[in-house]
Parts: structure tokens; C-alpha cells; sequence
């Protein structure tokens, strides 16, 4: 939608503009969600951990964000073993279009600790949880 400077008459209106204008940057954004990837554990047990990434993932959609999460995607049509380089570099490229890195649970893996590396170096956001979801200190 367009907000004329110019009322029905054709007058300039620069107070419903500024009014109208701002009300339009409110609801944009209230319906902002940023991009935010979600970091936890894939190796060791593998089902219980894809159950909890799922959660995490689930988590952020309720906190208003999208969430990245590679770790569910890549393991569907990639060999973990044979194709790990690969996919720790597609994980990488994708970390570096988020707006935030959410670190969930206590252990933290290889991967892991090079998706923190590298989020650290790019002074982004990160953000720290329990398995439970509780933010931590």
C-alpha cells in the first residue's frame, strides 16, 4: 500500500502521512520474524537428538522467529560420512544468512563449537537455552 502525501482534494497532508506512515512501520514491524539458526547437537543419539531439534525448532516459531536448522535438512539426502565437509560448509554458508545463532542444551559437539566460532566472529546475536528451552545466563 502507498500512502499519498496529498489528501482526497489534492492538498499536501503531511500529518496523516506521518500518522498513517507510522502505523504502516508498526504493523510491518510487528509481523517481523528474524532469521535465526538453531545450533544443538546431531551425533551420539541421533534420533533423540533430531526429536529435540524439532522442539527447538518448534520453540523458536512460537518465539516469533524462523528457524534454520541444517542438521534436519542435509542428514535426508546426504551421507554424513561421506559428505560431512560438504555439509559443515553448506551449514556455514546458511549460519552467515541468520540474524542470531540459538545454542540449545548443555553439550556442545565439534560442529557446534565452529558454528559459535564463526557466529562470534561475525559479532552476531547469540542466544543460549536449556534442552528445556530456558534461556540461560
Amino acid at each position: 500500500m502507498t500512502i499519498s502525501k496529498f489528501n482526497s482534494e489534492g492538498y499536501y497532508d503531511p500529518t496523516t502521512y506521518e500518522a498513517l506512515s507510522k502505523v504502516e512501520r508498526e504493523e510491518k514491524a510487528a509481523r517481523y520474524r528474524p532469521l535465526v539458526y538453531i545450533c544443538s547437537p546431531f551425533s551420539g543419539d541421533v534420533s533423540g537428538n533430531i526429536e529435540r531439534a524439532k522442539k527447538y525448532s518448534r520453540y523458536a516459531v512460537d518465539s516469533k522467529a524462523i528457524p534454520i536448522a541444517p542438521h534436519l535438512l542435509f542428514p535426508q539426502f546426504m551421507d554424513d560420512d561421506a559428505e560431512r565437509e560438504l555439509a559443515l560448509f553448506m551449514d556455514m554458508v546458511l549460519l552467515g544468512k541468520c540474524e542470531e545463532l540459538w545454542v540449545f542444551g548443555e553439550t556442545v559437539m565439534e560442529g557446534m563449537s565452529a558454528e559459535i566460532a564463526k557466529a562470534k566472529r561475525k559479532n552476531m546475536k547469540i542466544r543460549y537455552f536449556t534442552e528445556d528451552c530456558e534461556e540461560a545466563d
